[in-house]
Formats: structure tokens, sequence, C-alpha cells
């Protein structure tokens, strides 16, 4: 039968009927380990009967009014995420791009009203990803995927991640700079840490913001809701940023995002300034609600403890054969000595699913649920997959 759907992913050739905490079934009823919990979505695991429950109690009552009216729902999320994360203020939106899109405008709004700077730009980061809207697939740093889209939204200024120096040398050079906008740690370009840690990183980058009054308008998209180990990465840290957008994990697999702002961001929107028809309906905010409610019982110091064991399980495994692993709770790349893009059809014949990205790189983001067994079971079946691999090259 010919499909009715745009050609824009290259589908694996798998469907999925359920799914249980880290499990998928297939729709011939096989079981499959998931490694990537719908990219770092489902952070409480799949087909969660907390946030299920509420989703379903809450569509049973009310789903949709638009912002035209007061949503009480919204005041209750804003006011979780606010404790959450020590920010001040929320906009909720439909995803992550949106989010960074609220951004954005943030800054440059920011730029207009208390700088005066006419054209502003906005320091982005080599390999980093925001979005596919075309204002965030411009502050994206992929060619890849910007190519045919030309042209790109002007003002961003790309520099190399996790190079304090090049931040500097571009401040130097340009008087138009109002924010840094990055990820705390890179997640599409297969999990890239800053070398001397997040602490050191988050901490030098707001300092340079501080001294030139710019935003520092953090992208924990990927890293927020737990992921890393702690609420959002930047907690890793001393600092409090003046931005920061979430989405993925909020809502368990409810689109639902949120743009965070405190500081010199906080009263920069007014009404008419940004908008949208779905952001923040009582349906989402209800499932965003009942993930954080769910996330502060255990899973977040889960996401740490089964992390470390996942980390030092692959460096006993395969560190004699080159591997290394990046990242942060279970937020992990294993890094291979060479390209493994063919690991991820090898991997759904063993039961696992797993994502490479950047060719040489296993991006592991499974359930912050995740057990002892289960996470014991992920290192042993990828690492006697990654063995056999890299076996085979070193044979021929």
């Amino acid at each position: 039968m010919t499909s009715a759907l745009m050609p824009t992913y290259a589908r694996q050739p798998v469907g999925f009927s359920r799914g249980e905490g880290v499990w998928l079934y297939d729709t011939e009823g096989r079981r499959y380990l998931d490694t990537t919990s719908g990219i770092a979505v489902c952070g409480l695991g799949h087909a969660n009967p907390v946030v299920a429950e509420a989703i379903a109690d809450q569509a049973r009552t009310l789903v949709h009014t638009s912002n035209l009216y007061q949503v009480p729902l919204q005041e209750d999320l804003g006011r979780a995420l606010r404790d959450v994360s020590g920010m001040d203020l929320c906009f909720f939106g439909n995803s992550g791009a949106e989010a960074n899109e609220a951004a954005i405008k943030l800054a440059r709004l920011y730029a207009h009203k208390h700088k005066h700077i006419a054209e502003p730009a906005i320091i982005v980061m080599e390999n980093s990803f925001h979005g596919r809207t075309l204002a965030t697939l411009s502050a994206t740093g992929n060619k890849k995927i910007q190519e045919g889209f030309g042209p790109l939204v002007s003002g961003f200024v790309r520099v190399p991640f996790d190079d304090i120096a090049a931040i500097e040398k571009a401040a130097a050079e340009n008087p138009n700079i109002v924010a840094i906008l990055v990820e705390p740690i890179q997640g599409e370009s297969g999990v890239r840490a800053p070398k001397a840690g997040i602490p050191a990183y988050l901490e030098t980058l707001r300092a340079i913001c501080d001294q030139h009054d710019w935003l520092l308008m953090l992208d924990e998209i990927q890293t927020g809701n737990g992921r890393t180990g702690k609420y959002f990465a930047f907690q890793h840290s001393s600092i409090q940023p003046d931005v920061v957008t979430t989405a993925k994990g909020l809502g368990n697999g409810f689109p639902i995002g949120a743009c965070l702002v405190r500081g010199k961001a906080r009263d920069l929107f007014g009404p008419g300034n940004h908008g949208t028809t779905y952001g923040g309906t009582p349906l989402g905010c209800r499932a965003a609600l009942a993930t954080i409610a769910e996330l502060k019982k255990g899973p977040i110091e889960n996401a740490r403890v089964m992390g470390e064991r996942i980390r030092a399980g692959f460096l006993r495994q395969l560190g004699d054969l080159g591997v290394t692993v990046e990242g942060a709770g279970l937020m992990l790349g294993v890094v291979l000595p060479k390209p493994c893009t063919e690991l991820v059809a090898r991997a759904r014949d063993a039961g696992v699913l797993l994502i490479v990205s950047a060719e040489h790189r296993i991006r592991l983001l499974p359930a912050l649920v995740i057990s002892e067994q289960e996470a014991d079971l992920l290192v042993d079946k990828i690492s006697a997959l990654v063995r056999d691999f890299l076996s085979e090259g070193a044979s021929a």
C-alpha cells in the first residue's frame, strides 16, 4: 500500500503497538529494550500509569479553551516549574522549537528595548541543535539540515562548542552581540559535554554574559526534566541563567514546551508580544504537572545512579577497545573509534533500540526509571554488539 505520508523520515522497518517502562512491543509482539525513550521524551517510561490517568481524567474534563482566557492549570504548572528551576516566569508552547523561538525573540526584544541595538546577534555553537523552524534552524550548527532552506535568518554568530577563547574573540569583534544560546550538553551531535565539566563551563559563560550585559540562554530541551541527574543540567553548577527552554520530557510524551525567564529577561514580553493557540492547554499542563510530581519522587536521583552504573559498565567491558563515554545521568554518548551507524540495525535485530549520532557515537537516553537489572542488560547487550563490530574491523 502506498504511504500517504511525506518522506521526511528515514524510518526503520518496525512499528510499535504498546510500551511499558523501558520496553516497547512491536506489532508482531516482539519486545525491545528501548534506550531512546522517544528521543529523551518518556523519562518516566512508556505508558506511565500516573501520567496516563492524569491525561485521561483531564480529557474527560476540559481539553482546550485558548489563551484568550485564564488557564488555572497553567498557573499551577508555572509555579511547579518555578519551584524546580529557580526561574521567575514561564511561557508555554507546544515543542522545544517553539520554546527556543521564544528565547530568540526575547534576546532581540532585549536588544531593542534595553541596549538600543538595531541588528542584534546571538552567539550559538557549532554542532548545536535548536529546532527546525526557520529561526531555530538558523541557530542550529548543522549545515546538512540547513541545506536547501536558505536564505537563513541572520543574527547568529557561530563559535565552536566549549571554546571560551572563541566567545571572547567574537565579543571583541561584534558590538551587536546580546546573548549566548547554548546546550549544557550537546545532544544531536552525539552527546558532547564540556571538557572541564558543566559547572566550570556554565560558570564561565555566566561571567562573560555579566561582563558584557548579555543574556545567558540555556537550551535544556533535552537535558532538562531530570535527564542528567538534576532537574535541569545548569543545577550541576552554581549559576542561574536568564532564559531556560525545556520540552521533550516535560509531559512524558504529551507535547508541551516552556520558556522560563528571570533577571534581565523577566519583564521583556508584554501583551501582544508573543502567543500561541495550543500552548499550555489544560490537557498539556495536567500531563506536565503529573510528570513533575512523579520525577520528584526518585527518578531524577535514579538517573544519576544508573547513569554512573551504565558508564562504569561500558568502560569495564569496552575500555580496552578505545571506547569512551561522555555525558551525565542518563544522557550518555558511547564514543567508538570508527563509524558505527550499522549498529542500529544489528541492535534492533537483537531486541535493542539505539540511536547513533555523528556516525560514531551511540546516544543513550533510556527512561529515568530504568532498574539495575535493565541497566546491566543494556550494557551487556550493547557491549557484545560493539565488541563484535570492532573485532570485525580489526580482523579485516
